[in-house]
This record gives C-alpha cells, sequence and structure tokens, in this order.
C-alpha cells in the first residue's frame, strides 16, 4: 500500500509539472513575417518610401522591426518578394497591420524620374484589415502585395499620385497559379476569376512569365485579354489548392 501512495504520488507531481509546461508554452510566442511583392506595372521604376510596419495586436498597437528604406517594386514581380520583418510576437488577435510609408516616392517613366506626392493621411499608416489569432510557436507569414500599377495615378504635367493599392494574405492559407503567355507581344492583362472574386496581373515584359500569389483555393477562370492583332484567351477549371503553386503550360496565344 505504501509503494502504491508513492506512485500515486508521483504521478500527481508529474501531472502539475506537465501542465506547467503546458501554461509554459502557451506564453510562447509566435514568429511574424512580411513580405513584399508587387504586380507587374507599366513603369520602369516605382520606388516606394517604406518606414515601417505596425500592428494591433491584442487591440493594442505595436511597432514591429522593419527593414525600412526605398525599395522599386518592380523588383519583386511573379513570384519574388523581399522580406520586411521578421519577429516573435505574443500570442492574440491580430486585426490589423499598417504600412507606414515616407515622402520619398519616385516613379521612373520614359528615363526620366518623378517625385510621386504622397496623401498626408498616409503618415498614420495604410490601414489593412487582418483577422487571425495566433498560437504558441507557429509562424506566420504574411505577403503585402502592392500593386504598382494602379497604385500610380498620374494627374497631368509630368505629376504623380501615389494612392497605395495593397492586398494582404497568407501564404499558408492560399494557393497561386504561374506559367508563361507566348508571344510576349500579345502583354495581356490575366484575370483570375472565381465565386465573384476577381485577381489580376501582367506578365514581365522580358519573358511573358506570371504569378497570381494570394488565391483562395477553388476552382478559377483565367482570362487573358490581349492587344490587337491577339485574340482574347480563357482557360477553365483552372485548380488551386491553399500553400500550392498551379504551373500551366505555356500559353501561345493566336492572332
Amino acid at each position: 500500500m505504501r509503494y502504491l501512495k508513492q506512485i500515486i504520488g508521483l504521478i500527481v507531481i508529474l501531472g502539475i509539472f506537465a501542465d506547467c509546461n503546458k501554461d509554459e508554452n502557451r506564453n510562447d510566442p509566435s514568429h511574424l513575417k512580411f513580405l513584399l511583392t508587387d504586380t507587374p506595372g507599366v513603369f520602369e521604376e516605382v520606388n516606394v518610401d517604406i518606414v515601417g510596419i505596425h500592428i494591433i495586436l491584442n487591440d493594442s498597437l505595436m511597432e514591429l522591426e522593419t527593414n525600412s528604406g526605398i525599395y522599386n517594386l518592380l523588383d519583386f514581380v511573379n513570384g519574388n518578394d523581399t522580406i520586411l520583418v521578421t519577429e516573435d510576437v505574443p500570442n492574440g488577435y491580430l486585426s490589423q497591420v499598417r504600412l507606414i510609408l515616407g515622402q520619398n516616392n519616385t516613379v521612373k517613366v520614359n528615363g526620366e524620374i518623378f517625385d510621386v506626392e504622397t496623401p498626408s493621411a498616409q503618415e498614420s499608416g495604410l490601414k489593412l484589415n487582418v483577422h487571425e489569432e495566433f498560437i504558441s510557436n507557429i509562424a506566420y507569414t504574411y505577403v503585402l502585395d502592392f500593386d504598382a500599377c494602379r497604385s500610380i495615378v498620374e494627374t497631368g504635367n509630368g505629376k504623380y499620385i501615389l494612392k497605395p493599392v495593397i492586398r494582404v494574405f497568407s501564404e499558408a492559407v492560399t494557393g497561386a497559379i504561374e506559367g508563361i503567355v507566348i508571344p510576349i507581344e500579345a502583354t495581356p492583362v490575366i484575370s483570375a476569376i472565381s465565386a465573384g472574386d476577381t485577381t489580376t496581373t501582367l506578365t514581365d515584359n522580358q519573358t511573358g512569365e506570371f504569378m497570381l500569389r494570394g488565391l483562395k483555393e477553388g476552382t478559377y477562370q483565367l482570362e487573358f485579354n490581349v492587344n490587337t492583332p491577339y485574340s482574347d484567351t480563357t482557360l477553365n477549371d483552372i485548380e488551386v489548392l491553399n500553400g500550392i503553386v498551379t504551373v500551366l503550360d505555356t500559353l501561345w496565344i493566336q492572332q
């Protein structure tokens, strides 16, 4: 009986230690990463002054250690990206991401550099809503997809305004489609359409390559709207799976 009591006591002690370890694990941080990418545009350069990234975590504003600097968005197209943040953060509920931009934004057109006016409202950060619960010891990667083509607005007389169009998505819970369009001169606008949602991109003007990222899992219709004398083309029933890049055969556009 004495030995039985000792065994029961040992089990209780081990149980207490296990519970303590579980409690400690619950308090372990989550690993957070932000990447910057872009949809190809018609400009030669789109240089954006990134000052910082803030998040709203558990209803509190948190400033993240950011690789700040001036980035040419067109360096990060068709699957290329760069790391803006990699940091451990507390567990909890992430509700919003704020991208802080500076005033040193420029665009290059026909070999000439133009300053880009930045609206004063951006000083408090471009607000991107995210709703996700962070769990201990889990890594979360978000992509900031900065649409350079739609974000730069020409006002006339060589003046440009930055009106950022940005998507934020998690690569773990989205998929992608990539491929090549030939001939390059067709320069299609590519639209992925599913359940009323539309995501667009352009091909690389040197290689004809394209990538559509941040697509929800499902079946898509791809529309290729091309220049004359080429004919618009549609691909149906393109399947996208979370965490997977769907690679298409090279598409030859007919006249």
